[in-house]
């Protein structure tokens, strides 16, 4: 694959930080963001051609100075990942306006700032990726506890399909993707609003992906972009299951949880 330039929000830690040292390894340009500014240092250290640029995504203008930043050091954006997210651990019962309305910034209004802030130079460029990194649980909205998450990531799916809808006949050079993971073996859920759910995590037979692993498809997909990417590949045939057996798909699942 021909050099790049790529912006990655969320870049510090996780999925963000290892999709960042997959794509310097292979000699991409680099902008990477978050709030963080010396795990972002450490980050880059690792990655070759990299920008620094903290950045707090829940503030339009600084998406919008993270896109200037990108430009000035390097010329042009190629690919912009939207990563950054934040978990939360409460049932909808016990959600208040605040849970609400921060989970629904960090995992919805940054990425619709990303895209609002980059689409406009795809387009004088009659080119680019839009990469929206959502959820399985977006889909598959299944564990209660994840109740706002679930429903931030459903938004951000919605809203990633209406702009490449709206996107293919206009400029069908840009590509606009959505990334759905499921469990990764991040600190994502040991800093997720809340803490623990009560009585513990449920039992899973779904196995946990490393980020790595998930970064490694994620630069497939930069390299022949696609729709949508289930990260596991049992997930896209459990997101038909449950479109087509909604209660029968949740039965199965509270079943599981008991055993």
């Amino acid at each position: 694959m021909e050099s790049k330039v790529i912006v990655i929000t969320g870049a510090s830690a996780g999925i963000g930080a290892a999709l960042a040292e997959r794509l310097g390894r292979e000699g991409h340009c680099l902008a990477l963001a978050a709030r963080r500014k010396p795990e972002l240092e450490a980050v880059a250290a690792r990655c070759g051609k990299a920008l620094v640029a903290p950045t707090d995504v829940c503030r339009r203008s600084e998406v919008e100075a993270l896109l200037d930043a990108a430009l000035k050091a390097f010329g042009r954006v190629d690919v912009w990942v939207n990563n950054a997210g934040q978990g939360i651990n409460r049932s909808v019962q016990e959600l208040s306006d605040q849970d609400f309305d921060f989970i629904m910034a960090v995992n919805v209004k940054s990425a619709l700032y990303g895209m609002q802030t980059v689409i406009p130079h795809f387009k004088r460029r009659n080119g680019g990726h839009l990469i929206n990194v959502a959820s399985f649980l977006g889909r598959v909205p299944v564990v209660p506890f994840r109740s706002a998450y679930n429903a931030a990531k459903a938004a951000l799916i919605a809203l990633t399909a209406n702009l490449r809808m709206e996107l293919a006949l206009s400029h069908p050079g840009i590509h606009v993707s959505v990334v759905l993971p499921g469990a990764v073996s991040t600190g994502f859920a040991r800093n997720a609003l809340g803490g623990l759910p009560q009585g513990g995590w449920p039992a899973s037979s779904v196995p946990i992906q490393t980020p790595e692993a998930v970064a490694d498809l994620m630069a497939g997909l930069i390299a022949a972009p696609a729709a949508e990417l289930y990260t596991h590949p049992g997930q896209q045939a459990a997101a038909v299951k449950y479109a087509q057996d909604v209660a029968g798909f949740e039965a199965e699942r509270r079943r599981g949880v008991r055993a």
